[in-house]
């Protein structure tokens, strides 16, 4: 399962930064692999709701043989009138605005990928937005992301809910991998990662990291 970035932006308005941008940069490389906006709209369309606006799409492409991402060198969204640029993540994610505009426009997400593209399947995340990345959560900032993550699960499952997995906890990720750090209320980090179980939710505690955390996702189960 997986976190993508909402950057909420109005048509006009990532016009007028691309074009900003395309006067300073020129040109953008050519793309080794070009994919229909629409792929990537029908994901982030569903985070449009205050329900679940503290979730994002972070989208990649993952190597078929190593489960490594590929490496992006270059993103950007591209129609027929100006090319919008896209940041990509030192993790190789990238997000998207989600503008029924630019679906209607029959734009395409452009990249520059330097492994053969054949070999890259595009991965999707369900991650927290940067907002929601910090050192210090309160019980009301905990009770906020599990509660979009849950509600999020339920309304994908509503359905088909003996596909879809439930959620029953959170996992914080961090950038280092190595780390290992005992917290308070009987929390480890474990190789770069936190786990908060639903037990450990239920009981409605704040929550204290030595470091801002790369990402948060759900933690799932069938």
């Amino acid at each position: 399962m997986k976190k993508w970035l909402l950057a909420a932006c109005i048509i006009p308005s990532c016009f007028a930064v691309a074009q900003e941008e395309q006067e300073a940069l020129s040109t953008f490389p050519q793309a080794s692999l070009n994919v229909d906006y629409s792929s990537f709209y029908s994901h982030v369309r569903k985070l449009q709701d205050e329900d679940n606006s503290a979730l994002q799409f972070a989208f990649g492409f993952k190597h078929v043989t190593t489960g490594d991402l590929c490496h992006i060198s270059s993103a950007y969204i591209h129609t027929q009138k100006l090319d919008i640029p896209l940041t990509v993540s030192s993790e190789q994610r990238f997000t998207v605005p989600s503008e029924k505009a630019l679906k209607m426009a029959n734009a395409t997400v452009a990249l520059v990928i330097e492994e053969p593209v054949n070999q890259c399947d595009m991965s999707v995340q369900l991650e927290t937005t940067p907002q929601w990345l910090k050192m210090q959560y309160s019980v009301e900032d905990i009770e906020t992301l599990y509660q979009q993550y849950q509600t999020f699960f339920d309304d994908m499952g509503s359905f088909l809910s003996f596909l879809m997995p439930s959620v029953d906890g959170m996992i914080v990720h961090f950038a280092d991998t190595h780390l290992n750090q005992s917290l308070d209320n009987g929390l480890n980090i474990n190789d770069g990662r936190l786990v908060l179980e639903k037990s450990w939710l239920d009981e409605k505690k704040s929550l204290s990291l030595p470091v801002i955390p790369l990402r948060i996702t759900a933690r799932t189960a069938k």
